[in-house]
């Protein structure tokens, strides 16, 4: 936690370099290590973060309505996304856990890694303010913003693929993990989606198996539609 290369590297990666260092320390702090943890940032971050993605999407989709918007936002600002990005940064080699955590692989877990990032975006916001902030969530939400398909209306591949095949009356799929691959502080989940009718196998990668599953779940979408189309 005190490597002072990585804590640069983090900051790099948020485009925001700390006037009170201490405001850092604290967002990475969870509440097992001390009293003064990050949770009451937590609690503006999440506020940061809600409003900043808000606005990307308004601006990037202005054809879109208030519900198809807040289907996208939800998306977006869930813990499973959160927690992808947070592994991104590699926020569990910098985060401050107790005894336990550190025991039970608390730097990896999707909850802990979740409530860290928005935490930093908490830290940002008290350090310099809104847009410092907001510009902190974009630099890190656009990439996102960037491939989001509007048609999809903010449904994940998922949900997708279950209501295709619900209105097609066929079975619903099968998630079967394969393989998780790395480190544990780094682990990369592999999960195939099995399809009984139409016989179909997709697989997906993800740095947790929920993202696997997803990504699994994208290519049988992907693959349904190309079959619709050649028929």
């Amino acid at each position: 936690m005190n490597n002072p290369l990585l804590l640069q590297r983090l900051e790099q990666a948020l485009g925001h370099r700390f006037s009170r260092p201490d405001l850092l320390v604290q967002a990475l702090t969870h509440r097992s290590h001390s009293a003064l943890n990050n949770e009451r940032l937590e609690f503006l971050g999440d506020s940061v973060l809600n409003c900043s993605v808000a606005r990307a999407l308004y601006d990037a989709f202005p054809d879109l309505p208030e519900g198809s918007l807040s289907r996208l936002r939800a998306n977006l600002v869930r813990q499973e996304t959160l927690a992808e990005i947070a592994a991104g940064l590699q926020l569990g080699d910098v985060l401050r856990l107790g005894e336990g955590e550190l025991k039970s692989g608390g730097f990896r877990r999707p909850s802990i890694l979740a409530d860290a990032l928005e935490s930093l975006f908490g830290a940002v916001f008290l350090d310099a303010g809104f847009d410092a902030a907001q510009h902190a969530v974009r630099g890190l939400f656009d990439p996102l913003i960037a491939r989001i398909d509007p048609k999809a209306s903010g449904k994940d591949s998922k949900t997708q693929l279950q209501e295709v095949l619900q209105s097609r009356r066929l079975p619903l799929p099968e998630y079967r993990l394969v393989d998780v691959q790395g480190e544990a502080h780094d682990q990369h989940f592999v999960v195939d989606c099995v399809l009984s009718r139409p016989t179909l196998t997709t697989r997906g990668t993800g740095k947790s198996r929920r993202a696997a599953e997803q990504a699994a779940a994208g290519g049988a979408c992907e693959a349904l539609q190309q079959a619709a189309v050649r028929k």
